[in-house]
């Protein structure tokens, strides 16, 4: 099973990870090869470019954060704390800090020295997805049936977002930071307005979990993947 997979910021290169405890790197123009990571023990379940290109992280069931440098496949560091599997990671807009997701926690990390910033606590499910905002101010989190959003700078919880029937598996934040996307294991996906934390519209249409949401660049577009095989895209301007 492929859990995971991520683009280069250029675009050039495409990293994926599964099962067999490995990272890959692959040639986005011709399909090619480029190099395999190994040193996780268990599962990768997700990956994520920093903003520069330059360091990939990925993250496993063996609970541990690793960073790898893109353009060698050298092995940088590994972060460990967290007490359970590693679900979700990414990192922010400035590439400063990283964001991990595990059970009922998600860890801050500075990334120039793998040194642990702040714990933040409150879920008590897997958290499967973690967000930045375009900004780098705050972070929204996934797990169980609701969202959260962090203060970044402080760690400190801002609100909580309900309405899901089941699990939040994908959140993702529209590219002027104002409006949030989640996607469920309930077959929907919602629309929140960041700044109140109001439900502003709900999508339906998946005939199975939602598994992953994302913004086009311009923010009008929504794409959604899901268990039924099928890619659903949504215009989302009326949302507004």
């Amino acid at each position: 099973m492929v859990r995971t997979v991520s683009y280069s910021p250029d675009g050039q290169t495409l990293a994926s990870g599964g099962n067999d405890n490995m990272v890959r790197f692959w040639d986005v123009n011709t399909g090619g090869h480029l190099r395999t990571l190994t040193g996780h023990t268990l599962d990768v379940n997700s990956v994520s470019f920093s903003p520069d290109g330059q360091t990939l992280a990925s993250v496993s069931w063996d609970e541990t954060v690793r960073f790898w440098d893109v353009n060698t496949g050298r092995h940088l560091r590994t972060l460990t704390g967290h007490t359970g599997s590693v679900q979700s990671v990414s990192f922010s807009p400035d590439g400063q800090t990283l964001a991990s997701g595990s059970g009922g926690e998600v860890r801050l990390w500075d990334v120039n020295t793998g040194g642990h910033l702040r714990t933040l606590t409150g879920h008590t499910n897997l958290v499967l997805s973690v967000s930045f905002s375009p900004d780098g101010e705050t972070l929204a989190s996934g797990s169980g049936g609701e969202v959260r959003l962090w203060d970044v700078n402080t760690g400190g919880h801002l609100r909580t977002l309900t309405g899901h029937k089941l699990w939040v598996s994908s959140v993702s934040f529209s590219p002027d930071g104002q409006t949030l996307a989640s996607g469920g294991w309930d077959e929907t996906v919602r629309l929140w307005d960041v700044n109140t934390g109001r439900h502003l519209r709900i999508f339906t249409g998946h005939t199975g979990w939602v598994l992953s949401v994302s913004f086009s660049p311009e923010g009008q577009t929504l794409v959604s993947g899901s268990s039924d095989g099928t890619i659903l895209l949504w215009d989302i301007a009326p949302a507004r």
